[in-house]
C-alpha cells in the first residue's frame, strides 16, 4: 500500500489551504454580486483542489490577452460609430413623450449609448420553416453582402438550404461573412459543409475558440450567444432561433421540438445590428478599426417600406466589453415599469434574488404576472434550480405555466401591452453576466399585441403549476433543488 511521508502530507494540506484561502480572498475582493460570490466560496471551500480548479477555469471573465486587447480597440471604434448613429437618427416626437417610457429609455440609453431608432418595420416569425423560407429568399436576392452570427449551426435538414443559398450568393459575387461560436457549433466546424462554403469564398470565423491549451488563458464557457443576420445592410434578423432544424436538433434529450421566435426588420435598426456584428468581427479577426468601418458601409439605410407605423426599436447588446450589468439592470427597470400585466417566456429560468424580487414586487402591487416555461428542460441543474423558486413565486401570486408542445426556447417579455422585449437572453446568470447577447426593446403597441397573440398561443398549449402537488414532492427532491439553487449563480 502506497503511503506518503508525513511532511509531504503536511505540505499538500498547507498548499491546498493556501490555494483555497487565496482564491477566497480573490473572490471577495472582486465585489461581484453576492449570490455569485457566495456560490464560488462554497465551491472553493468545500471541494478540495476541484473547487479551486473549477474557479480557475470558469470563475472569471477571461477573454485572453490578445482578444482583450482587440476588444478594447473594438470599443473605441464602436463608440465612434455610436456618435454618428445618434446624430443621424434623432428620434422625432413619438409616444416617448409619455412619461411611462422614461425610466426604461433613460436607463438603456445611459448604459448602452445606443439611441432609440424610429422608422422601422418588423415582421414576427413563430415557426422555423417560415423563418428559413424568408431568410433563403432574402439571401437569394442579396446583391452586396450577407452577414450571419450564430451560437449553434447544425448541418441538418432545412439548415442546409441556407448554406446552399449562401454558397450561391458567394459564387455570384456577394460578400458572405459568418461568425460562429466554437463550442455551440463544434460539430459544424468539423463537418463537410464548412469546406464547401470556404471554397466558394465565404469567410467563416470561429468565435471564442476552445481547446486544452486555451483553458489556461481564457474562460471556455464564455460564449457568443447572439443570433444575427444582415442582408445588404437593409434587412436584419434576430431572435432566439439558432441555425438548427428542430425536427433533428437534440431529439435525444426528449424535450420535443424547439419552439422559437425570430424577427425580420427593415429600417435604421438594421445598421445597429450590423454595427454589433462588425464589432464582433473586429474582435475575432484583429482587423483594423478603419477596415471595420469600410465593411460596415455606414451609408444610411433606406427607411422601412411602411413608414406610417414608424416602429421604434432600441438595440441592447451585452457581454464582456460592455457594462457588465447592462441587460440585467435594464430588465429590472422594465419589470418595475409594469402597471397592469407582465408575460414572460424563457427556456432557462435561474435568476438572482434581485430578479425574483422584481417579479414578486410587481405581482404584489397588482400586476398580473405570468411566467411560461417549457414542461421539460434539457438541463437537469436548471430544472432543479428553477423548481426551488416555484413556491416563493406562487405565494406572491405569480402564475407559472408549463408549455407541453415541445421545448419553448423563445425569450420574450410583454409589458402592459405597450412595449416588449425579444432577443437571445435567457433569464439566468450566464446570459445576464457572461455571454455575448443581443436584445431588442420594441416600443410599439401594434407589434406588442402581435407578440401577445403569440404568447396566448403558448398559454393555450400550457398548463398551470399545481402548487399543492408541488409541495408534496419528496424531501430528497427538495434537497437536490436547494443544492442546485446554491450554485445557480454559476449556471
Amino acid at each position: 500500500m502506497l503511503t506518503l511521508h508525513p511532511w509531504i502530507t503536511t505540505l499538500l494540506y498547507l498548499a491546498d489551504l493556501a490555494i483555497r484561502l487565496g482564491l477566497s480572498i480573490r473572490v471577495i475582493m472582486r465585489k461581484r454580486p453576492y449570490g455569485e460570490s457566495l456560490a464560488w466560496l462554497v465551491v472553493i471551500l468545500t471541494l478540495p483542489l476541484v473547487g479551486a480548479l473549477a474557479y480557475l477555469l470558469f470563475g472569471e471573465n477571461r477573454l485572453g490577452d490578445i482578444r482583450a486587447e482587440r476588444a478594447e480597440k473594438r470599443m473605441g471604434a464602436y463608440h465612434k460609430w455610436l456618435g454618428t448613429l445618434r446624430n443621424r437618427y434623432q428620434s422625432p416626437a413619438h409616444p416617448f413623450n409619455d412619461s411611462y417610457y422614461t425610466p426604461v429609455l433613460y436607463h438603456s440609453s445611459h448604459l448602452t449609448g445606443l439611441p432609440v431608432l424610429p422608422f422601422n418595420s418588423v415582421q414576427i416569425f413563430a415557426g422555423t420553416e417560415e423563418f428559413f423560407h424568408n431568410l433563403t429568399q432574402d439571401i437569394n436576392q442579396a446583391e452586396k453582402s450577407c452577414h450571419l452570427e450564430f451560437y449553434i449551426w447544425e448541418e441538418k435538414g432545412l439548415v442546409n438550404e441556407i448554406a446552399a443559398a449562401l454558397i450561391r450568393a458567394a459564387e455570384r459575387g456577394v460578400v458572405v461573412r459568418i461568425l460562429i461560436d466554437s463550442l455551440g457549433s463544434r460539430e459544424f466546424l468539423k463537418g463537410k459543409m464548412i469546406g464547401k462554403m470556404r471554397r466558394a469564398g465565404i469567410q467563416v470565423v470561429e468565435t471564442l475558440p476552445v481547446g486544452i491549451l486555451r483553458i489556461i488563458f481564457r474562460r471556455i464557457d464564455l460564449r457568443n450567444h447572439r443570433k444575427i443576420v444582415i442582408i445588404d445592410g437593409k434587412i436584419g434578423y434576430t431572435g432566439s432561433q439558432n441555425l438548427v432544424d428542430p425536427r433533428f436538433f437534440k431529439q435525444n434529450k426528449r424535450v420535443g421540438q424547439w419552439q422559437d421566435v425570430m424577427l425580420r426588420m427593415q429600417g435604421p435598426i438594421v445598421e445597429a445590428l450590423n454595427g454589433t456584428f462588425v464589432s464582433d468581427l473586429l474582435m475575432e479577426t484583429g482587423m483594423k478599426p478603419e477596415s471595420a468601418y469600410e465593411i460596415q458601409q455606414m451609408t444610411e439605410p433606406a427607411p422601412a417600406d411602411n413608414t406610417e407605423r414608424q416602429t421604434c426599436i432600441q438595440l441592447v447588446p451585452s457581454g464582456p466589453g460592455f457594462s457588465p450589468t447592462t441587460i440585467h439592470d435594464i430588465l429590472l427597470t422594465a419589470i418595475y415599469t409594469a402597471r397592469r400585466e407582465l408575460i414572460l417566456t424563457t427556456p432557462y429560468f435561474v435568476p438572482d434574488q434581485a430578479f425574483i424580487n422584481a417579479l414578486t414586487s410587481a405581482s404584489q402591487r397588482g400586476v398580473e404576472v405570468t411566467l411560461i416555461l417549457p414542461e421539460k428542460n434539457d438541463s437537469l441543474l436548471v430544472a432543479l434550480a428553477s423548481r426551488s423558486r416555484y413556491e416563493e413565486l406562487a405565494a406572491a401570486g405569480i402564475r407559472i405555466m408549463f408549455f407541453k408542445k415541445g421545448f419553448l426556447h423563445a425569450k420574450t417579455i410583454n409589458i402592459d401591452n405597450k412595449f416588449s422585449l425579444i432577443g437571445t437572453v435567457n433569464f439566468d446568470m450566464r446570459s445576464f453576466w457572461l455571454n455575448f447577447e443581443v436584445s431588442l426593446f420594441i416600443f410599439d403597441t401594434d407589434f406588442t399585441r402581435q407578440l401577445r397573440s403569440l404568447q396566448e398561443k403558448y398559454k393555450k398549449s400550457a398548463y398551470p403549476l399545481d402548487i399543492n402537488l408541488h409541495k408534496k414532492r419528496s424531501k430528497v427532491k427538495q434537497f437536490l433543488e436547494n443544492i442546485a439553487l446554491l450554485v445557480s449563480p454559476l449556471l
